[in-house]
């Protein structure tokens, strides 16, 4: 696929088919997505009509097709090298001709270096055109493939015909064919690029697991478990299978599926999810789901989906080429025909030269190469400026998208939230929360336990003074039970005070309820049998989010929070934030389905997340804004990453897509005003082909330059 007009071309052949109720085309991915009903259609059809159109086709997402993307990658890497220098010796071989003056040696040298070219690793262009036309698409292959040839044919007829500069003609053929080999190599990086996401994701599963038999334990392949296996899986271990726990309890961070900060502690008979990472105790686990059954099997599949289902855009180059290259066909063959048939009926005789001038030189003339370079131009541009403000930019297309966007959906844990358990809040039975804070800690200090940690953190912050315990155990699931200054403290649920009978419970529990329904979690501490005070645990605002949320809505986006968290939490986030739209509990598929939801009531959506469970979100949205402290495979997902976690850049990167798309109208629009004038010029049957690779050079010169002083961001804005 090599142009966004492909989408509609495969759309339209597909939707012929009897049986085929929709169809999606990614041209990102160059993927499509057919559903159909199997009692009217097999999936050879479809095959075989896309193979009637041309394209190659391929299962997406095994490994045999990712190795043949890179060898792809490699390809179209060694081709640009050759091209550019046989680009090089043709402009060498012109110097020589200029110094020496036109000469039949000379052009068998620049004819040599065409037709290497044309034949050799610049065959794609013909081939790519031959392929366009047979789909009745005007792009830039069939243009380049034109030019390329009206060069060809001026050099011939410079063998023949004095008249005709063929060194020139043939130069010309060398540079368009090298233009068009170099974007070729960015399209196919572009693509290599963004199937990282699935290859990440399915590399999350152990490739091994500890298996138990009668013959005892044995390391296999995950391969190999099948559903009834017994697994051990120890601490600090990712759980490799989705099961359930039959022997032991421990803490398991299962932010992979619900992106909720705070690790569930889990026994014998609760579920566990194949990618979480088994925090503190040893487990065994009864296998219950394997293959493609598995959480991060159909997550990948989701995300594997959401890549067909991805809205298209038609390219704005597109949308200009569907007018440009037909008007310069048309004017090449006015030319021709006006001194032909016009001076025939004018001077009674119709001029060939001029007319071969006129249609060759319109044609090479007319080859968009600043068109082609404008907005790759512009987006290099931008991405630089983005950098310095902390967004990296992975997909320009997405980016100059991003002004368009009117709703953010966005993840809440790790994303407008820090993504991990802060002392929120402490009630004391004798008013003294700072000595509640310092016994709590000094009990919990041994402990590895996330929460644990987090009241250990909150005593530093508040130069709280913590001792060592004298004994110290740690009871999964319910807390901690130590020795601190010879009295025994209780750190932990209401089910470890009951079993130790501690008095004074009762006292704290309208403040314990008031924390719970703001989605905190509370731990009582006792201490010599009687309750002294609580602890409220929660995951906190990150610093600035609010304000960016304030400049976004001020910008006309309207902000969503879309998350796995339970509802009273992300109810209290959006309270503090000041939105509106709250979608809580939802599973990965969910928060997907959710932007397509969006899409198809007529939103531009983008998706802010750092989550696995975010990914397929993250690949559906127009533009999917990964934060950069999360996961690699949410970072590869996305079209946007904010490597430091920063959200008033949303902001900044929001405006800087609105100034960028700016910038790239005006490139293109300076472009086509030298090809017009070249164009036009042409019709003349007086231009040398000399001037058209002069044309191509001021071109593209005016762009840079255009494109590299012309502000984007205001200074005030804040380089970060």
């Amino acid at each position: 696929m090599h142009c966004s007009l492909c989408t509609e071309s495969i759309r339209r052949a597909l939707r012929r088919l009897n049986g085929v109720m929709d169809v999606q085309v990614s041209l990102a991915h160059e993927e499509v997505l057919v559903h159909y009903e199997p009692g009217r259609l097999h999936p050879q059809a479809v095959t075989a009509t896309l193979l009637d159109l041309g394209y190659t086709v391929r299962e997406p997402d095994r490994e045999d097709v990712f190795a043949e993307e890179e060898r792809e990658l490699q390809r179209a890497r060694r081709i640009a090298v050759v091209m550019g220098l046989l680009v090089a010796a043709a402009t060498a071989v012109m110097g020589v001709s200029a110094a020496y003056g036109p000469d039949r040696a000379l052009w068998g040298i620049q004819a040599a270096l065409a037709l290497s070219a044309g034949f050799g690793p610049a065959s794609f262009v013909f081939r790519n055109a031959w392929q366009s036309l047979r789909r009745r698409i005007l792009n830039q292959d069939v243009l380049a493939a034109a030019a390329a040839l009206a060069g060809l044919m001026g050099g011939v007829a410079g063998f023949v015909w004095p008249g005709f500069p063929a060194g020139a003609f043939l130069a010309a053929t060398a540079y368009i064919l090298a233009f068009h080999a170099v974007g070729g190599y960015a399209s196919v990086l572009v693509h290599v690029r963004a199937s990282q996401s699935v290859r990440r994701l399915l590399a999350l599963q152990p490739e091994t697991a500890i298996r138990l038999g009668e013959d005892g334990e044995r390391e296999v392949a995950v391969g190999d478990l099948h559903p009834g296996d017994r697994v051990r899986i120890r601490p600090g271990e990712r759980i490799p299978v989705d099961g359930v726990v039959v022997q032991g309890t421990s803490a398991v961070d299962q932010q992979l599926v619900t992106g909720e900060p705070l690790p569930v502690d889990l026994g014998p008979g609760d579920s566990v999810v194949g990618g979480s990472v088994n925090l503190t105790g040893s487990l065994v686990v009864e296998v219950t789901r394997v293959g493609e059954d598995s959480f991060v099997r159909q997550v990948a599949r989701q995300v594997a989906e959401a890549r067909a289902m991805k809205p298209g855009i038609l390219r704005l180059v597109d949308r200009i080429l569907l007018a440009y290259v037909p008007a310069v066909f048309g004017l090449a063959a006015t030319g021709g025909l006006g001194w032909t048939v016009g001076a025939w009926l004018y001077a009674g005789e119709p001029d060939w030269v001029r007319a071969g001038f006129a249609v060759l030189g319109t044609l090479v003339m007319g080859y968009p190469c600043a068109l082609g370079m404008a907005t790759p131009l512009s987006i290099l541009r931008a991405s630089g400026e983005a950098a310095e403000r902390g967004i990296l930019m992975r997909s320009g297309e997405a980016f100059q998208l991003l002004h368009r966007v009117d709703v953010i959906v966005l993840d809440k844990t790790g994303t407008l939230t820090e993504g991990k358990p802060h002392v929120g809040a402490v009630w004391a039975a004798g008013g003294d929360p700072e000595g509640v804070l310092a016994v709590a800690a000094s009990a919990e200090h041994p402990s590895e336990h996330p929460l644990a940690r987090a009241v250990v953190t909150g005593a530093a912050e508040r130069g709280v003074r913590v001792t060592d315990p004298e004994a110290f155990t740690a009871i999964p699931g319910q807390g901690v039970v130590a020795r601190v200054a010879g009295e025994e403290v209780l750190v932990g649920t209401e089910k470890l005070l009951a079993a130790h009978r501690v008095a004074g419970v009762d006292a704290a529990l309208p403040w314990a309820t008031q924390q719970r329904e703001q989605g905190r979690t509370v731990v009582y501490v006792a201490a010599g049998g009687r309750l002294v005070g609580a602890l409220a645990l929660a995951d906190r605002v990150k610093p600035g989010a609010a304000e960016a949320v304030a400049a976004l809505r001020g910008r006309g986006v309207e902000p969503v929070i879309a998350t796995g968290d339970h509802e009273r939490v992300a109810r209290a986030v959006a309270r503090e934030l000041g939105i509106a739209q709250v979608h809580a509990e939802l599973l990965p598929q969910a928060k997907r389905d959710l932007v397509r939801l969006l899409q198809r009531a007529g939103r531009r959506v983008a998706f802010a997340g750092d989550g696995i469970n975010d990914a397929p979100a993250l690949m559906q949205a127009d533009v999917g804004i990964a934060i950069g402290a999360g996961t690699d495979i949410a970072i590869d997902a996305a079209d946007l990453v904010l490597p430091g976690g920063r959200l008033s850049a949303l902001a900044e990167a929001h405006t800087l897509a609105g100034t960028s798309y700016r910038l790239t109208v005006r490139n293109l629009l300076l472009a086509l005003g030298f090809n017009a004038i070249g164009v036009l010029a042409s019709l003349s049957g007086r231009i040398h082909p000399a001037w058209a690779m002069l044309a191509m050079t001021l071109s593209l010169g005016t762009v840079l330059g255009h494109t590299l002083f012309s502000p984007l961001l205001p200074e005030a804005a804040g380089k970060r």
